[in-house]
């Protein structure tokens, strides 16, 4: 091929090569959205499934989960088909929420030895939030110290002055060897879609931003500090 027609094909060559690359972003994303969908769905059949005789859910942590689970499933449904995301804000007393979402995962934190409890210091808190959103993200937090921590995880409620302060804390094992992706192949992973891990930390940052809010992890060879902060909206005494 002549120099004057590898210039004359070049710009279509590129719009070509531009075209495959937003479509291979446009799946990547879409792959993530269903994986994330997929994510959030599991986290409460994990816990109907774990409930049994010998470890049978309190009824407003089997109630949580049956509405975890079908908010899930309208997620998957509306990542499939489309459709607007229903707001469903409204005042929230904190304190039943995090002791469902304690209760849901004691059975999952007994299959691995750990011990499982909530220290409520906040009063009668009260956050203005998607009752579902807030639980997704206090389920990501338990079980993601149960699944890389342990075997004492605690979570903590405090008030600071405007803030209802969420921290789960666990005590910490040795770190596990395990294939890890560095570099190249952990960005294709990311940009493809098909990273299977890191999804429960990604819909905590986007639960508490969507708040106003704000979350934080602190990890060392002690255990690790995730601390999950929400507006209040009144303050009982503490």
């Amino acid at each position: 091929m002549e120099l004057g027609e590898v210039v004359a094909a070049w710009p279509f060559a590129a719009s070509l090569a531009a075209a495959a690359l937003a479509r291979g972003l446009w799946v990547g994303r879409r792959r993530t959205a269903l994986n994330e969908a997929l994510h959030e769905l599991r986290r409460p059949l994990q816990a109907l499934a774990l409930a049994g005789p010998g470890a049978p859910l309190e009824p407003s942590a089997l109630q949580g989960s049956v509405q975890l689970a079908a908010v899930a499933l309208e997620r998957l449904e509306r990542e499939i088909n489309g459709g607007a995301v229903a707001s469903r804000r409204a005042p929230l007393a904190a304190r039943p929420l995090l002791a469902a979402a304690v209760g849901r995962w004691k059975a999952r934190a007994a299959l691995v030895d750990a011990s499982l409890s909530l220290r409520w210091e906040a009063g009668e808190a009260i956050v203005d939030g998607d009752r579902c959103a807030v639980a997704q993200a206090l389920d990501n937090l338990i079980v993601n110290a149960i699944e890389h921590g342990g075997p004492e995880i605690v979570v903590t409620a405090r008030t600071s002055p405007g803030r209802l302060r969420i921290a789960v804390t666990d005590s910490g094992r040795e770190p596990r060897p395990g294939p890890r992706r560095r570099g190249g192949a952990a960005l294709a992973a990311r940009l493809s879609g098909r990273r299977l891990h890191g999804h429960g930390l990604r819909l905590v940052r986007r639960a508490a931003a969507a708040h106003g809010g704000d979350f934080r992890l602190r990890a060392s060879g002690r255990g690790a500090r995730a601390v999950l902060e929400l507006p209040l909206v009144s303050r009982g005494g503490a």
